[in-house]
């Protein structure tokens, strides 16, 4: 069995951002030169999820398809988005102290339980099967990698790895 890995970076908003990155996985794929395996995409970031979903047409204000912001509004109705300290037991006084001293974080950086909630409910990877060098995502299935920090924007690093 052989192994491939490269990884690359995109750039998140302050407010949930969607970025399509079916095309960059495909080309991952293709360099591997995997013909049959399976592909893992994955964040390390825990406010961040990678999920297969179908690509909408309608967008919003943003540029954020619908299919998305649909998303965003369920989750805000099960999860909502953290506002003020003390809305949730994370972060407590001692998680922001230890952030701003070792971290050199802002303390309202820490105001995300939100989105590690969101992270932990969609999850952080995906795996899709390569099959004759193709991504078997279905006739509308794209790889979204979803950031639902709201504190800040920053870049964020993509993980993919193939086997096969």
């Amino acid at each position: 069995m052989s192994s491939y890995h490269e990884s690359f970076r995109i750039r998140s908003d302050r407010r949930p951002t969607f970025h399509d990155i079916s095309d960059q996985v495909r080309g991952i794929a293709e360099r591997s030169g995997t013909r049959d395996g399976i592909v893992l995409v994955y964040s390390q970031h825990t406010t961040c999820s990678v999920l297969i979903q179908e690509q909408s047409d309608d967008v919003d204000y943003w540029g954020e398809q619908f299919i998305h912001q649909d998303l965003v509004g369920v989750l805000e109705k099960i999860i909502p988005t953290c506002r003020t300290q003390g809305q949730y037991l994370h972060p407590g006084p001692l998680h922001i102290e230890i952030a701003m001293r070792e971290r050199k974080e802002e303390a309202f950086w820490s105001l995300n339980t939100d989105a590690h909630l969101r992270s932990v409910l969609l999850g952080r990877s995906v795996t899709v099967p390569l099959v004759g060098g193709r991504l078997l995502l279905g006739e509308f299935g794209r790889i979204y990698f979803a950031d639902f920090d709201q504190t800040r924007a920053r870049e964020r690093q993509v993980q993919v790895q193939v086997l096969g």
